[in-house]
């Protein structure tokens, strides 16, 4: 009997065991396409697998200054310190989901003082109305994980975690990058101020000069009206420079987590800019960059979750045990008394309104929006490293062009002026539209090598740079 009985345990035990396999599914990567992988970058093709993401980001971001300021913003930002408890609450939970793959021990004092009442008493003969109960003991619960729900918990639990340090490393990236950028912007809007004060000096000696020819009766009285207006315009521009240069302080002051302060920084003629600009093969990239990384972690969790809910719908099985002393007095509670007990219940749940068939519904649609969130991001990140290339090659494209313009339009400016001083074959309107033009043009210079900065910055973080 006690054979077949043991005989009857092997056999169930190993049923509980195949189940199980197909309860739970082993974890799989969420795979994208080869063919949209190497569509990743657009039209660039791609062969080198050398990438820019790999080198370190000093080498990038040469300036000190912007060094120093990136060092403060990485050591005192709010967001990153943030995820860095976020960090810590993830790993509180994990440690707690290890923890429960352990029995639940407890155990203490326990007095308990009953009285009946005279009707209640199972025997009138031996009436006990007053009864007290004193007991220390143990108490051990252990669910067994036959389905592997707790393991699931466990592994959703560390890819949670996983996620949370993610989110970490795509914060300091984009944290470096934001700096790097804002700090560039900063740049511009000086050396714009400086090109804006330096046209107002000139348009002022240009304004004697024209009131001094209507002396002369070569220029009219509206032809100074006109030189004044355009003194003027750029005279007001000056503010709204200023205002965008203390607003960019105070931005790159929000990231360091200071108050508002005066950034100590270069000038943007002595930027250099990173040129040596590598993607790297797509999968390369997709593996380089943390917001990537977290998406696909976030799939891992959901992934494990619905596993979870899978497991949820079959029965528990939890063994209790429970041993100490136990007496109706202090003075026998040393004698005899020694109590022991223990059980096992496979528990499943009848009807509880169809709530765990819903959830398995629920994790299921949770799990395909991970995927789809997954594969976003990977399209994104393909998507940002093909605007950053492009537009620092534009950018690059427009040098040389733009430096040619603005020495033809120096030219033509002073040969205007030259031409309305001694002769009649031009009119003080030609000089006007050349120095408008000349600004014009002087200032898109400044925002085609800001274009070339941003763009570095903005590819250092679309390929997952974080070499730190």
């Amino acid at each position: 009997m006690k054979r077949k009985n043991n005989l009857l345990l092997f056999i169930c035990s190993v049923s509980m065991l195949i189940v199980s396999c197909k309860v739970i599914q082993p974890y799989q990567k969420p795979e994208i396409s080869k063919d949209k992988l190497n569509r990743l970058y657009g039209k660039t093709n791609v062969t080198d697998s050398l990438s820019t993401a790999n080198v370190s980001w000093d080498k990038i971001f040469t300036d000190v200054n912007l060094q120093n300021i990136i060092r403060k913003t990485v050591q005192n930002n709010l967001d990153l310190k943030i995820a860095i408890s976020r960090i810590k609450q993830s790993d509180a939970y994990f440690k707690q989901s290890q923890m429960a793959l352990l029995p639940a021990i407890n155990g203490g004092p326990i007095t308990t003082t009953s009285k009946s009442s005279p009707a209640a008493q199972a025997n009138s003969l031996f009436p006990t109305q007053h009864m007290e109960n004193i007991q220390l003991g143990i108490n051990i619960g252990w669910e067994i994980d036959i389905w592997g729900k707790l393991a699931s918990a466990k592994r959703a639990a560390y890819a949670a975690l996983l996620a949370s340090d993610a989110s970490k490393r795509a914060i300091h990236t984009q944290l470096v990058s934001q700096t790097a950028a804002l700090y560039y912007q900063l740049l511009a809007f000086d050396k714009q101020l400086k090109i804006t004060i330096y046209t107002i000096e000139i348009r002022k000696r240009q304004f004697e000069t024209v009131k001094a020819l209507k002396e002369t009766a070569i220029l009219t009285g509206a032809d100074v009206t006109q030189s004044e207006a355009n003194l003027y315009a750029a005279q007001v521009s000056v503010p709204d420079i200023e205002l965008n240069i203390k607003n960019v302080e105070n931005a790159l002051a929000l990231l360091m987590g200071e108050a508002s302060l005066t950034i100590e920084r270069g000038n943007i003629d002595e930027q250099i800019v990173y040129s040596d600009l590598k993607t790297g093969v797509p999968l390369q990239m997709v593996r380089n960059r943390p917001d990537v990384q977290m998406a696909e972690y976030n799939y891992q969790n959901a992934f494990e979750i619905r596993n979870l809910a899978k497991a949820d719908l079959f029965p528990s099985l939890n063994i209790t045990a429970a041993f100490g002393l136990s007496a109706f007095s202090i003075k026998d509670f040393f004698r005899n008394s020694f109590m022991y007990s223990a059980s096992g219940v496979l528990n499943q749940v009848i009807l509880a309104k169809g709530t765990k068939r819903a959830q398995l519904k629920v994790s299921d649609a949770q799990k395909e929006q991970a995927y789809l969130a997954y594969e976003k991001s990977v399209l994104t990140a393909g998507s940002e490293v093909s605007n950053a290339l492009y537009s620092y090659q534009k950018a690059v494209a427009k040098e040389y062009t733009r430096k040619q313009q603005i020495e033809t339009l120096v030219r033509a400016v002073d040969a205007n002026m030259e031409l309305l001083k001694y002769t009649s074959k031009t009119n003080y309107t030609d000089v006007l539209t050349s120095e408008q033009n000349l600004l014009a043009a002087q200032l898109a210079g400044v925002n085609d090598k800001l274009q070339q900065l941003i763009a570095t910055a903005n590819f250092y973080r679309a390929i997952g740079g974080w070499q730190f």
